[in-house]
């Protein structure tokens, strides 16, 4: 079951430029799913679609195979369904400590003091922030910050998670451990859907991706679908992942017997090599 789809969504700034165009897109419960662009081609325009933060021009966001209403007490009860976390966390974050940042939305929604410390505490232990309750988000790194964000989004218990470039800013090891919460959180049953321009974490972690290009949705599959028409990929300004593009250069200059599609991975890549030594 899709829990998060647009049908022919279409958004104009209010000067008038178009910033999405006929955009269908879809989430099936308990995916992660990606949304591959470079910067500037509607990303984080059609993110902010997915719980009433912009409204669509014309077009349909469904939550739950129900459309999108824009009165308050609606987008309210979406907004428990749909957390969104911004690219930059000192965007989300603006409470004097960590743990009164997290305890916003659940205090917000009127649960009672128990239920809310309960869950501020329970989300913190979940990013691996705990035991800086106390500790004011400006004096946090970036990676301290990003977690932080995805707590108060936890704290919310959501169905489904929205992640605009939830590794910008962030060093490998940074990355890494969001990337790993997020695949746990999807193991345990929850909904993400991350936007990114890094082609190398997207056959890793996703299991369905949508290339964006100027407002547009220009191709959609599996990681290994998306990836095997390497046309499209370049003419929406990104890449290959880096095996991928090494395994092409192989078969292509060197005349080694890398057919597509090619691995998208060290651990496809080291398959497929083992595999050639082998014969």
């Amino acid at each position: 079951m899709n829990v998060l789809e647009t049908k022919n969504v279409n958004y104009r700034y209010p000067d008038g430029t178009p910033a999405l165009e006929d955009v269908n897109f879809s989430a099936a419960q308990g995916k992660m799913v990606a949304l591959l662009g470079p910067n500037g081609a509607g990303k984080s325009t059609l993110f902010l679609h997915f719980n009433g933060i912009l409204r669509p021009s014309a077009g349909t966001v469904m939550v739950e195979n129900v459309p999108l209403t824009y009165d308050k007490k609606s987008i309210m009860k979406v907004r428990q369904k749909v957390g969104i976390v911004f690219q930059n966390p000192d965007d989300q974050l603006f409470a004097p400590t960590v743990e009164e940042d997290v305890a916003f939305g659940p205090l917000n929604v009127g649960l009672d003091q128990d239920e809310v410390e309960r869950r501020v505490a329970e989300s913190l232990e979940r990013v691996g922030m705990a035991g800086f309750e106390k500790k004011p988000p400006h004096h946090l790194s970036g990676g301290q910050k990003k977690r932080v964000a995805i707590a108060g989004i936890l704290a919310m218990s959501p169905e489904i998670m929205v992640l605009d470039e939830p590794t910008s800013g962030l060093d490998p090891k940074g990355a890494s451990r969001i990337l790993h919460l997020l695949h746990k959180l999807n193991q345990e049953g929850m909904t993400i859907v991350i936007s990114t321009h890094d082609v190398d974490l997207v056959p890793l972690y996703a299991s369905q991706v949508y290339i964006i290009s100027e407002g547009h949705i220009i191709k959609e599959g599996t990681p290994q679908d998306v990836f095997s028409d390497e046309e499209t990929i370049r003419n929406a300004n990104l890449r290959l992942p880096r095996i991928a593009h090494l395994m092409e250069i192989l078969q292509k200059k060197d005349e080694l017997p890398f057919e597509k599609p090619y691995p998208l991975t060290i651990g496809e890549a080291r398959k497929k090599l083992l595999k050639e030594f082998d014969e």
